[in-house]
C-alpha cells in the first residue's frame, strides 16, 4: 500500500474572511497560519502548499493583553549607522495595523522556500470593505 501524498496543483483553495475585531492578536495569528498551510484539512501535507486564502478585515480593532501596546516594539533598518528606526504597536496601529497581523502571521510560519509564497495568500484590510468578493470567501469564525 501507497502513501498518499498532496501536491501544491492538486489543492483545492478556498476563501475565507475572518473579522478580527475583537481577537487577540496571537491567536488570530494562529488561526490564519493554520489556514495559509492547510493544518486545518484532512490532506495536509507539509512539503505542500496546499491551504487556502485568507481575508481579514477590521485589523485596526485588534486586541492586545498586558501593556503590549506601549511595550511591543517594531524595528526597521536600512543598513545605514545610526538608521535604526522603532515604533511601539500603538503607534504602528495608528499608521500600519494591516503590517502588525502580517508580522504575527509570518511569524508562525515556518522558514523555508514555502513561507514567501504562504504569506502571498494573506491579504489584510484596515476596514470592512475588500475587494475579494468574486472569490466568494465564506467566514471563518474564531471563538473568543
Amino acid at each position: 500500500m501507497k502513501t498518499w501524498n498532496a501536491k501544491t496543483e492538486e489543492a483545492d483553495r478556498k476563501w475565507f474572511v475572518v473579522d478580527a475585531t475583537g481577537l487577540r492578536l496571537g491567536r488570530l495569528a494562529t488561526h490564519i497560519a493554520n489556514i495559509l498551510r492547510g493544518k486545518n484539512l484532512p490532506t495536509f501535507t507539509p512539503n505542500a502548499d496546499a491551504g487556502g486564502f485568507v481575508v481579514v478585515i477590521n485589523s485596526d480593532k485588534i486586541e492586545m493583553t498586558g501593556d503590549k501596546w506601549n511595550t511591543k516594539k517594531y524595528y526597521r533598518h536600512s543598513r545605514f549607522f545610526g538608521s535604526l528606526k522603532e515604533k511601539t504597536a500603538e503607534q504602528m496601529k495608528a499608521t500600519d495595523s494591516e503590517f502588525i497581523i502580517s508580522e504575527a502571521v509570518r511569524g508562525m510560519l515556518p522558514v523555508n522556500k514555502l513561507s514567501k509564497s504562504l504569506i502571498g495568500k494573506l491579504k489584510v484590510y484596515k476596514g470592512a470593505e475588500h475587494p475579494h468578493a468574486a472569490q466568494k470567501p465564506e467566514a471563518y469564525v474564531i471563538k473568543h
